[in-house]
């Protein structure tokens, strides 16, 4: 049987940082995850934006997260050594009615202690992004809001969890909980028993599942599907950015920004499923956010799409971002309703949960080892001649490029398979270094991926997935 203090029940952003955060103090950390990476459902499949909370819900937890969060950024992403880029936001008002709500949203954004938004005149948000819509009347700025790549948040947070002493266990289900005179003292996986002290349930879109096997299941999770386009670095019609359309209740709405890596990304939209598996895109979804994004950027070129993909938001419901502890089951911590914002929140989810397990009980020493720095894989197409240079007199592989759409280099794949978290699909290694990710997305480079994945894990290619277990790239040798 496996022991730890505190055992993380999900390996998402908002797990990872919690994670993270634990490991500043002397406890055994240890973070269970189904899927065959850390990431889990909506982490990984998201619109990238670190949201400042303009246009939260005010004087509620998601709102005081959020709102906390935004400035940690600076700080965490130099040390997480993750891109991260503060283009701001602009919020267009195209008709009469969305120019009548400008105040409300420039009021409800100071109450959420967001007082840098500005009221800007249509013809200088068109002098800012001349590709927006000419009757643009009028629109707010929200110069904080800003964009990341939330793959590497997650893989950051994981290892410098790692580094610093949690541990992980990756393609591990959580199949029941023990409970003895108002305790949890043992979880069941599929990896055996692991008894511990305290259990954080931070599942996302599983969070009811696992709430229900201590009895605590109050509330439902219902994905909510957003599917979005994601567009080539060519292509003809570009924004600066983050476009916003004005929200409604159900959605913050189809947007359009860059992404930190250069495309352009165009969604989501926001419709409610019972599937939690259904990660499918379709014609209707997609047709309708071309017609909505195309009254906020009327030239947006879809032609230059280079895929489409969708991502599931955990709704709750009812409704609302909760952290929830008990008097009957007083080592317990239930997280639920962590949505679309739950990227940016998990900054402050980390702290927020950290401080909840120590008023439950959970030791207050101090890990005087604790490092907060994490060195990523070096970016090859980054670096100058110069230091491409050097690095190739270090180690031959990195001058093999094989992803030419992104310059992804044999160097960087291989690293990213002998990462703390080690990559060990060919998603892994997408998400990790971006092989795959670009024009052709990984029609040339997808072989070689292949190939190296196994050579470096020492299996044969047949024994290589996609992402989870079983999904295989092939079947077998034809001849």
């Amino acid at each position: 049987m496996r022991n730890t203090d505190v055992l993380i029940i999900g390996a998402g952003a908002v797990g990872c940082s919690i994670a993270r955060e634990l490991t500043k103090y002397q406890v055994r950390v240890l973070v269970v995850e189904k899927k065959e990476d850390v990431g889990g459902d909506a982490s990984k499949a998201n619109s990238a934006i670190i949201h400042t909370g303009y246009d939260a819900s005010p004087d509620t937890l998601e709102s005081q997260l959020v709102v906390a969060a935004n400035p940690m950024y600076d700080k965490l992403t130099k040390d997480l050594d993750v891109p991260f880029s503060r283009i701001g936001g602009i919020l267009p008002a195209i008709n009469q009615e969305q120019y009548e709500k400008l105040p409300a949203l420039k009021e409800k954004a100071f109450k959420n202690r967001v007082y840098d938004v500005e009221y800007l005149s249509g013809k200088e948000l068109l002098k800012m992004e001349p590709n927006l819509n000419p009757e643009t009347k009028a629109g707010l700025y929200i110069p904080r809001e800003s964009i990341i790549d939330p793959f590497l948040l997650v893989v950051g947070y994981a290892e410098n969890a790692q580094q610093n002493g949690a541990d992980f266990l990756l393609g591990t289900e959580v199949t029941g909980i023990h409970k003895e005179q108002g305790k949890i003292t043992a979880v069941e996986t599929t990896a055996g028993e692991i008894s511990c002290k305290w259990v954080v349930n931070a599942a996302g879109l599983h969070c009811d599942e696992i709430a229900a096997m201590v009895g605590k299941n109050d509330y439902t999770v219902n994905p909510r599907k957003g599917q979005f386009y994601v567009l080539d670095k060519n292509t003809s019609c570009k924004v600066e950015h983050i476009i916003l359309p004005i929200p409604t209740k159900v959605t913050k709405g189809k947007l359009m920004c860059p992404t930190i890596h250069g495309n352009m990304l165009v969604g989501p939209t926001a419709e409610d499923l019972s599937d939690k598996e259904d990660r499918s895109t379709d014609a209707a979804g997609l047709k309708s956010v071309a017609e909505d994004v195309r009254h906020l950027i009327p030239n947006v070129n879809l032609r230059d799409t280079i895929t489409q993909y969708s991502g599931l938001r955990p709704n709750r419901n009812p409704e609302g971002l909760h952290v929830d502890t008990y008097d009957d089951l007083k080592n317990y911590v239930n997280l639920s309703g962590v949505r679309s914002t739950g990227l940016t929140a998990s900054a402050s989810l980390g702290k927020y949960v950290a401080q909840t397990l120590l008023k439950l009980g959970m030791p207050a020493e101090m890990n005087p080892d604790f490092n907060p720095v994490r060195k990523g894989i070096v970016r090859f197409r980054e670096l100058t001649r110069e230091q491409q240079d050097q690095m190739i007199q270090k180690n031959p592989l990195y001058g093999r490029v094989i992803c030419r759409c992104e310059t992804i280099t044999e160097g960087e794949i291989v690293a990213a398979i002998h990462s703390p978290i080690p990559a060990r699909s060919m998603d892994a290694v997408k998400r990790r270094v971006r092989a795959g990710l670009g024009r052709c997305q990984g029609g040339f480079c997808g072989p070689r991926v292949l190939e190296i994945l196994a050579r470096e894990m020492g299996v044969s290619a047949e024994e290589i997935n996609k992402n989870d277990k079983g999904s295989y790239m092939i079947a077998g040798k034809v001849r």
